[in-house]
């Protein structure tokens, strides 16, 4: 068993993690209001020890859908995402700061989105393209507070990028993506086979369906238009808190896991080929899909009444066929599953209040 303890009185159990191009795996997360470094070259059976990296304390959103996010760049620069929490509830500031030694020194952070009112920007995502371009997503208000002080109608929030073409020097202007977005489910983003960027998103279609919808990214601020993902017809007048999970695999298919509450037949749910599939039972929540060639991996958490497990499905083929397993189990809180890919297998790297970081890798 391979397990990072954290003390669980200072950190919150958001986290992220990501393995470099030599296979050492690197963890970020919160504690004492400063983001937390460490890496691991043996795949977790031992670690290097915990780095704060912030030059000064501030508040950084760590729960289940937003957490500091890692990524690394084409020549080994570490590149890290986060959402600063301002005063009021439900505002912030996107934040990037990066490494360009491999993790030995960072810069200061920087914000990123042009808009600097006090208002709701949160839930960052980001990618790394075949070009070494950044493209750093966030959930943004600034469109709905124009509406509300126009006394126009405005539902949810709206969907904002900006992408750094000089490693992550600077961010260039802030595009709009799409308007009606539900307001706190995360933005899953993923690179595609022909070297794009896409995002999906769960989107409110009028009057109120909350389902999702995708889009792919461009670097000259023209984004695709969005295309709907799902077609669940989940009416409901608030958040899930429970984004979804994008991933291509090498032939240019999009596999998706997503979460809907509605009618019968609500759960969790994965899609590649064919119709959609059920994971899992009732409990089953926070799948996240992963794919790298034709090997595609599915990883959710259900509780089963004393116990959460990670529960794992892995294909070979591109999705015509499966293996199920479970991966790991834990009596007591934890954080939504990760997958991670190094030499195209996929890890799991889950963090729990018991356990702390558990890494195990989840296909042959």
């Amino acid at each position: 068993m391979n397990i990072l303890l954290i003390p669980a009185l200072t950190a919150a159990l958001g986290s992220s993690g990501a393995f470099d191009a030599q296979g050492r795996l690197w963890v970020a997360y919160v504690a004492d209001n400063n983001i937390v470094l460490q890496s691991s070259a043996d795949q977790g059976r031992s670690w290097s020890a915990g780095r704060a990296i912030l030059p000064a304390p501030e508040a950084v959103e760590a729960n289940g859908e937003a957490r500091p996010k890692i990524a690394f760049g084409p020549q080994g620069q570490l590149y890290l995402s986060y959402t600063q929490s301002l005063g009021k509830p439900h505002t912030g500031n996107i934040r990037f700061m990066r490494s360009m030694d491999g993790g030995a020194t960072f810069s200061a952070p920087i914000t990123v989105q042009r808009d600097r009112a006090p208002i709701d920007h949160r839930f960052d995502d980001f990618q790394v393209d075949r070009h070494g371009r950044i493209f750093l997503t966030w959930l943004d208000k600034r469109d709905k507070q124009a509406a509300l002080a126009a006394q126009r109608p405005y539902r949810g929030i709206a969907i904002y990028y900006a992408v750094s073409d000089d490693q992550g020097a600077s961010f260039g202007e802030d595009t709009k993506l799409a308007d009606h977005t539900c307001e706190c489910c995360r933005i899953a983003t993923a690179v595609d086979d022909k070297g794009q960027v896409a995002a999906m998103w769960r989107h409110i279609y009028e009057p109120n369906i909350r389902d999702h919808a995708v889009a792919t990214l461009a670097a000259d601020g023209r984004p695709a238009a969005p295309q709907r993902a799902t077609e669940d017809g989940w009416k409901i007048d608030a958040c899930p808190h429970h984004g979804p999970s994008l991933a291509f695999d090498s032939s240019g298919q999009r596999h998706q896991a997503w979460f809907t509450g509605a009618n019968e037949e609500g759960g969790l749910f994965y899609s590649g080929h064919g119709k959609p599939v059920r994971l899992g039972g009732a409990q089953a929540e926070y799948g996240e899909v992963s794919a790298s060639g034709q090997r595609v991996a599915i990883a959710w958490k259900e509780f089963n009444g004393s116990a959460t497990g990670i529960h794992a499905r892995v294909s070979q083929d591109g999705g015509a066929t499966w293996r199920e397993h479970t991966v790991a189990t834990t009596h007591g809180a934890s954080d939504h599953p990760h997958l991670l890919r190094h030499g195209g297998i996929a890890w799991l790297l889950w963090r729990t209040a018991d356990e702390g970081f558990v890494v195990r890798k989840i296909e042959d």
